[in-house]
């Protein structure tokens, strides 16, 4: 503000408090914060550095602060929820949700690791795994399939017609187990990928596909928009059921919680590739 009073105003002291704090911090670092030119200040090129400096931790001690207001904590939404889901699933429609619920923000954690609810300040979590976990509220969301998918511009077009024709086309490196369902569900006798670039989210795949660069076998949940879109088509009629499922976990007592409730009834409606 370049200026003692205005700066005592906005912090609701008096022009002495500001005055005294500012030479009690100028005489503890040995330097001139401040220079005075006629009835103002302004910062001296050590005082400017020193500001640069503090400000984000200040701005930090500021939202901690903030979010002890109880309209704070209510009014924003900490949303955990892997990689891939949040990227070929959620992000696209959580619009959709603020949308219904404005009185909301939203701030999304998109990690492989499991959040701390006590520790990460985390409302709530979407998990893909095997529920319940120890110490948290578990809902199931839905479940999965798997199906096999891949370009319509793949080999210019001309895409195998029978699964026994796979073995001429490129596989995308996944887990090793899931082809071997498929395949034998298929009734073919084909080895699984063993060469490739192993990804740990799912959504490279789902990229790796729509780029032309293999076949991949690959959760609906992650591919139905893009199949929608035509950027992907599904090869044959055969899927099976994933052994994880999509969970909505939060603390036991959040689930009451009038946001929480709000996003996991949201979720409940928007999540309908379970049924198609």
């Amino acid at each position: 503000l370049q200026s003692f009073s205005l700066a005592a105003a906005e912090l609701n002291v008096t022009h002495g408090a500001v005055s005294h704090q500012i030479r009690s911090l100028e005489n503890h670092l040995g330097i001139a914060l401040f220079l005075r030119v006629g009835r103002g200040v302004k910062l001296s090129a050590e005082g400017a550095a020193f500001a640069e400096a503090v400000r984000p931790a200040l701005q930090k001690i500021a939202d901690a602060a903030a979010q002890l207001s109880p309209q704070e904590r209510e009014r924003k939404l900490r949303i955990s929820v892997v990689p891939s889901f949040a990227g070929r699933w959620l992000m696209s429609r959580l619009g959709r949700f603020l949308e219904d619920n404005p009185q909301y923000e939203i701030a999304v954690d998109a990690n492989h690791v499991p959040s701390n609810f006590t520790t990460d300040n985390i409302d709530v979590a979407v998990r893909f795994g095997i529920g319940p976990w120890a110490g948290v509220h578990s809902e199931l969301l839905a479940n999965d399939t798997y199906m096999l998918v891949c370009s319509p511009r793949l080999n210019r077009g001309k895409l195998p017609i029978k699964p026994a024709q796979l073995s001429r086309f490129t596989l995308l490196l996944q887990e090793r187990d899931l082809w071997e369902r498929w395949f034998a569900l298929a009734g073919v006798n084909i080895s699984p990928p063993s060469t490739g670039i192993d990804y740990n989210d799912s959504t490279i795949f789902v990229q790796q596909a729509i780029n032309g660069e293999g076949i991949g076998l690959l959760r609906r949940s992650l591919v139905r928009d893009a199949i929608a879109s035509g950027s992907l088509v599904q090869l044959f009629d055969i899927e099976f059921k994933s052994t994880r499922s999509y969970h909505l976990v939060c603390l036991p007592q959040s689930v009451k919680s009038p946001k929480i409730r709000a996003f996991r009834d949201w979720l409940i409606k928007e999540i309908d590739w379970s049924q198609e």
